[in-house]
């Protein structure tokens, strides 16, 4: 009993095989879950797939599942919305955002975009479904190098809306691009004075950074990558060590793959446990678990914006 005299809350997964639970709803609802790397262990664990957004969207391009559960952050449940406006989209929890896509409001890029006329638009996925229906491709950390290089050079190029990605692309294109002056709360964190004493203390460990991050970060790092990059380069090293300037979700999915290898999280500033995604961690196992039982909360989008908001997304899944 609590102060008041009343019964607490029970804890949903002490009454309940959670895992047992889902993969029972997941038969019944012909349902597939697709998970970010970012998510926690567990929901991974139950997933029937992992991966980085590039993936994740094509993953959800061509599913035969009825029902698409995404752990994920608001925008990423967007994406498979779009491309499916005939399946049922769930989230487990619908305020799951993104600081790259609440720091970049339509009304604002549209003004933005007023400035520049004669560019076109290519923006990161990161973004909400209205500024996806105001570019002209999107793009992922996996391929937006592959499709800057596509464009005709004398073509100018906006890019939205994360800066330090921007910066990133500009110098392994050489295109003069237009950065809307966005950031991702997570990548902006990590430390520099502490990532080069890591460095010191663990001299053979190779430092994998994500392109989100500030450019003081990356110029200590042996790779940049997407976040399926950078588990593929761990899968493929002969290395040992290494330091991950990234969500550190993503780690799980390293220990996994190669358990004989040491895996130490970037610190961020402070000592705040800055380097997890406070969106992504919103979702939880009880979450997951209430949203396809009561399959909610559903994600909807008007039909004129969703069809805007495709074709970009199609140019870029033709384009990778």
């Amino acid at each position: 009993m609590n102060v008041h005299g009343l019964l607490e809350e029970p804890d949903v997964s002490a009454l309940i095989d959670l895992e047992e639970e889902i993969q029972r709803l997941k038969k019944d609802l012909n349902a597939v879950i697709l998970a970010h790397y970012y998510q926690e262990s567990e929901i991974q664990d139950v997933a029937d797939f992992i991966g980085d957004s590039l993936q994740l969207s094509q993953q959800a391009a061509k599913t035969p599942a009825d029902v698409i559960v995404f752990a994920g952050v608001h925008f990423m449940a967007e994406t498979a919305k779009i491309l499916n406006p005939s399946k049922q989209v769930l989230i487990p929890d619908l305020k799951a955002g993104c600081s790259l896509a609440e720091g970049c409001p339509p009304h604002l890029f549209r003004r933005f975009k007023e400035k520049y006329p004669g560019h076109i638009v290519i923006s990161y996925i990161n973004c909400s479904a209205e500024i996806k229906a105001m570019s002209d491709i999107i793009c992922t950390s996996s391929n937006a190098e592959k499709i800057i290089n596509q464009i005709p050079p004398d073509q100018p190029i906006i890019f939205a809306p994360d800066q330090n990605l921007g910066r990133y692309l500009i110098k392994k294109t050489g295109r003069n691009l237009v950065l809307w002056s966005g950031i991702c709360i997570v990548h902006e964190m990590f430390s520099e004075k502490k990532l080069v004493q890591l460095k010191v203390l663990h001299p053979h460990a190779k430092v994998l950074a994500h392109p989100e991050c500030e450019p003081r970060v990356l110029q200590h790092a042996d790779y940049i990558g997407s976040t399926s990059g950078i588990l593929n380069y761990v899968k493929q090293s002969s290395d040992h060590e290494f330091i991950i300037a990234t969500e550190a979700g993503i780690i799980h999915q390293m220990q996994r793959a190669c358990p004989d290898k040491t895996f130490i999280p970037a610190p961020p500033e402070g000592d705040c446990a800055c380097n997890l995604c406070p969106y992504m961690k919103l979702n939880t196992p009880e979450k997951l678990y209430l949203c396809m039982k009561n399959r909610a909360p559903e994600i909807t989008l008007d039909e004129d914006l969703r069809l805007r908001a495709l074709r970009p997304i199609q140019r870029m899944l033709e384009m990778s």
